[in-house]
């Protein structure tokens, strides 16, 4: 997959891991960025070039509808979307009103659903496109839950599996210009992981470094860091797996 002169929409693009893969592909391609707080997003563009931002709410139809029309009037050459927006709340399950069922609500919505909806919209016009790509940010916990991200960890299960099926969807129509990418990281600084002991992990550009290596090489499920070696441990005792993702020795 070629990294240069595409026509790039990263969502959760004002911060953290979008902000970095915004300000990595904008060097040489054109991108877009959306989110809900604009105050963010402008704080972005400003320290960005080549970079256009765009306030989207994903999970809100009305939203999508409209970020769907601006896209089709302004970005007809749109040839690579990444769904990066997330949601995790942190606790456990036998915590007193832990809210489980409205938080793991808001978090398959955010993670999962939202990306099946604007996959499914944006779908017919990559489809039109030269080359094109799907990238959805999962995570290490797609392959063993950690038991204080309960409602996420499912979310990017959910995610992960969606992933594969289009994927092999896409492969068997041979004429599909349209590749899917999953982008799996471990734990990565950002604001986003500051409860559970972000600053202990990845920086995030080095999770947009790794993304743009596995596009070129066509690695349709991108390991980062330390999901590398997890994911052969998993391999190899999916029961291991589970009890190191949650502090067992």
């Amino acid at each position: 997959m070629k990294t240069t002169n595409n026509t790039i929409l990263i969502t959760g693009g004002g911060s953290g891991i979008g902000f970095e893969m915004a300000k990595l592909f904008s060097k040489d391609n054109k991108v877009i960025i959306t989110g809900r707080n604009a105050n963010k997003l402008n704080e972005a563009v400003s320290r960005l070039e080549n970079v256009t931002a765009l306030v989207s709410d994903i999970n809100s139809d009305k939203d999508v509808t409209n970020l769907l029309s601006i896209l089709n009037r302004d970005f007809p050459n749109l040839n690579v979307v990444i769904n990066n927006a997330g949601l995790a709340n942190y606790y456990k399950l036998t915590d007193e009103n832990a809210n489980a069922f409205d938080k793991a609500s808001a978090e398959i919505l955010t993670n999962y659903l939202s990306i099946v909806r604007l996959t499914e919209k944006l779908l017919p016009s990559l489809q039109k496109q030269e080359s094109a790509a799907f990238v959805n940010v999962s995570s290490i916990a797609a392959f063993s839950p950690g038991i204080l991200l309960p409602g996420y960890a499912v979310s990017k299960a959910a995610l992960h599996s969606y992933s594969q099926v289009l994927r092999i969807t896409l492969e068997k129509e041979s004429a599909s210009p349209v590749r899917v990418f999953e982008l799996m990281p471990p734990l990565v600084n950002t604001d986003f992981s500051k409860e559970i002991g972000g600053e202990n992990g990845l920086n995030p550009s080095e999770v947009a470094k790794a993304l743009k290596d596995g596009l070129e090489l066509n690695n349709y499920e991108i390991h980062v860091g330390e999901t590398a070696e997890f994911y052969k441990l998993f391999l190899s005792s999916p029961e291991k797996a589970l009890q190191v993702m949650n502090g067992y020795s």
